[in-house]
């Protein structure tokens, strides 16, 4: 369990981040056309959180599918992807479901953890290293209990179709799963803003990008209304847990950026410090100019804990180590089955 305290923190001037960052290579499915679900709109009401709004008490992070297995944790399994069950005040959340279509049930499995349990998913972005589980998993628990995994939250875009550049063939996955996930039963909840799922729980939303970091690949072409154009991941979505001791940011890829997305969970969400950064942020082949400055952004906003996963890279994780506001051993590089624990003081 881990000892949560904030440390004080810096600010200093940030220099122009570093070229884009290549994705790692996706898969070529085929794909189905299908309507588009109903859009939810942001509540313009509930863009943000008062002093006065509930505050998650207790939070764990388990992650069940990430680069590296640990020996700690027979059984399981590494791959080139990301899911996390999040336990938060008596729910139970699947953020991503993997690569593999069984990664994350075996390694559940081999971890104890019965998802028959867990009625709702969050996709961060359509990725086939993010969505790859997620029929695999529903159809695993829907006989035994028919709302398990059943509602997924997303972010407006990802059903937009895609292709790689100069090539005819579509290469979004979501569009293949989306029918089949539908036919059992589930069904897909469309956000275009900040959305509160429950009391502290939150989702961003396409996230603004003011910041110029770009961390995704540039043979991806996405369709929009004057045609096809280069694939930003307009989709790309984390969450955001609202804590007594600050916000805890969980992100799949963070293709919007790190920078990004914690400067708009502090404007959209409350203005409070940043006490955690949990799972995968794109950075695994960032420079060190990049890095700095990514660095020194984090700082400003009192980053307590930097648990990273997935693409994060090992070089980010001992860089932010370094951060003035990082706690004793507040930064890490996450294997499957490894948690995050957060109880109120």
């Amino acid at each position: 369990m881990l000892l949560l305290a904030l440390a004080g923190c810096r600010s200093s001037a940030a220099p122009e981040p570093s070229g884009p960052v290549e994705a790692a290579p996706a898969s070529e499915p085929s794909a189905l056309e299908a309507v588009e679900p109903p859009v939810a709109p942001a509540d313009p009401h509930a863009s943000s959180s008062s002093a006065d709004s509930p505050r998650v008490r207790e939070l764990s992070i388990t992650v069940l599918s990430t680069t590296m297995a640990s020996a700690e944790t027979p059984h399981t399994t590494g791959e080139w992807g990301f899911s996390a069950l999040v336990e938060v005040d008596g729910q139970r959340i699947l953020f991503d479901t993997g690569a593999k279509h069984r990664t994350v049930r075996d390694n559940a499995e081999a971890l104890g953890i019965d998802l028959s349990t867990v009625p709702t998913v969050v996709l961060s972005h359509h990725h086939d290293d993010h969505v790859g589980g997620l029929l695999t998993l529903r159809e695993s628990v829907v006989e035994r209990e028919p709302s398990a995994l059943g509602t997924v939250h997303v972010a407006a875009g990802i059903f937009e179709p895609r292709r790689m550049a100069g090539k005819t063939y579509e290469v979004n996955a979501m569009l293949r799963i989306r029918p089949a996930f539908e036919a059992t039963g589930g069904r897909f909840v469309v956000h275009d803003g900040p959305a509160e799922l429950a009391p502290g729980l939150w989702l961003t939303g396409p996230v603004p990008r003011p910041e110029r970091e770009r961390n995704w690949g540039t043979s991806r072409r996405i369709r929009s209304g004057d045609g096809w154009g280069e694939d930003t991941l307009p989709e790309s979505q984390s969450l955001v847990l609202d804590t007594d001791r600050g916000l805890v940011v969980l992100s799949g890829c963070g293709h919007a950026g790190i920078v990004n997305t914690v400067t708009y969970a502090r404007s959209a969400i409350r203005p409070a410090p940043i006490h955690a950064a949990v799972g995968g942020f794109h950075l695994h082949q960032a420079g060190a100019k990049h890095l700095a400055w990514t660095g020194e952004r984090l700082e400003e906003v009192e980053l307590h804990h930097f648990e990273g996963a997935h693409c994060t890279g090992e070089g980010a994780v001992r860089r932010f180590a370094g951060l003035s506001t990082i706690a004793d051993g507040g930064s890490r590089e996450l294997r499957v089955g490894d948690r995050f624990v957060l109880e109120s003081p």
